[in-house]
């Protein structure tokens, strides 16, 4: 079996912060050298505060699975307490990834320099206690899955209504709607690229899913329609997901600047999503913006998320 790391790609760049903590239990003397200042090689507390912050850095040397990160703030305390030592570890940055296996690592750093600058003087020292205490700044601070929810795919495409191409977008649409997000596609339909029965088609699935799909028809040719389309209907447009699915689109491939798709939201609290006809820019987008349309249902609704 071979190894992969986890492509964070796709990844929103948030604050993320993570706090860890552990303890070494020390003999009574131990903890009197200390307090003394009597270890021979030096400040125990300070030395190993300062192994935290290396540990934390050099975190991506050490543990294969974690990614390369430009940490901006690590700090490290280390308290003497009647039995021994207790340091604490905290690491923030601006990434794709959490920083938790950072604080976990500085705060095993650090408990192993106390064990290294005593280990001549205590033969009975243990490390232990070492844990996650907190982590903000990733998906579980906001990111749902489509369970629950009723959606739909239209795939807009001539060739593909003729008969002379698979749809292979709608497909992909479902695969990852249904056994990626867990959401239930209810309808699925072929339509060519014509304005009034997208139209159509829009209007009749309002209030009756949660969420429409579209794929195809977002480009710059006569027969592209789809926005025209779903501006029709729309009652209000989420600037914010199209403008991101743009933005974020853009780490793949710069065409996905070409798409003009739109979203928004149809009826009482049904959504579109244009997403771009090809299979690649399916799955990047609904994997972008999919954690967070349960939330976005709840907002047209005026519901308030406790």
């Amino acid at each position: 079996m071979g190894f992969k790391p986890v492509d964070v790609s796709g990844k929103f760049e948030t604050i993320r912060t993570a706090k860890a903590e552990g303890k070494i239990y020390l003999s009574p003397k131990s903890v009197e050298m200390i307090k003394e200042g009597r270890v021979p090689k030096g400040d125990v507390l300070l030395a190993s505060q300062m192994a935290g912050l290396l540990g934390a850095k050099r975190t991506p040397d050490i543990l294969p699975f974690c990614h390369n990160i430009m940490i901006d703030h690590v700090v490290v305390d280390t308290q003497l307490q009647e039995d021994g030592v207790y340091v604490t570890a905290e690491v923030k940055c601006v990434g794709r990834t959490g920083v938790e296996m950072e604080a976990l690592t500085a705060v095993s750093a650090a408990l192993l320099n106390v064990y290294d600058m005593l280990k001549a003087f205590d033969k009975n020292m243990v490390i232990s206690d070492i844990k996650l205490i907190s982590k903000k700044g990733g998906k579980s601070d906001w990111a749902e899955d489509l369970s629950g929810l009723k959606c739909a795919v239209i795939t807009l495409s001539d060739t593909c209504y003729q008969g002379e191409a698979e749809d292979r977008s709608g497909k992909t649409a479902i695969d990852i709607i249904e056994n990626e997000f867990g959401g239930q596609v209810v309808h699925y339909k072929i339509l060519p690229d014509d304005k009034d029965m997208i139209v159509n088609e829009l209007k009749e699935l309002t209030d009756k899913v949660d969420i429409i799909f579209t794929t195809g028809g977002t480009g710059f040719s006569k027969r592209d329609v789809t926005p025209e389309a779903t501006k029709e209907v729309i009652r209000k447009e989420m600037i914010g997901f199209s403008e991101a699915m743009r933005i974020v689109g853009i780490k793949f491939t710069p065409k996905s600047l070409l798409s003009r798709g739109v979203c928004g939201i149809l009826g009482d609290a049904t959504l579109v999503i244009n997403l771009p006809g090809s299979t690649g820019g399916v799955k990047d987008n609904i994997r972008l913006v999919a954690p967070l349309l349960k939330h976005a249902i709840r907002m047209a609704k005026g519901e308030k998320k406790h």
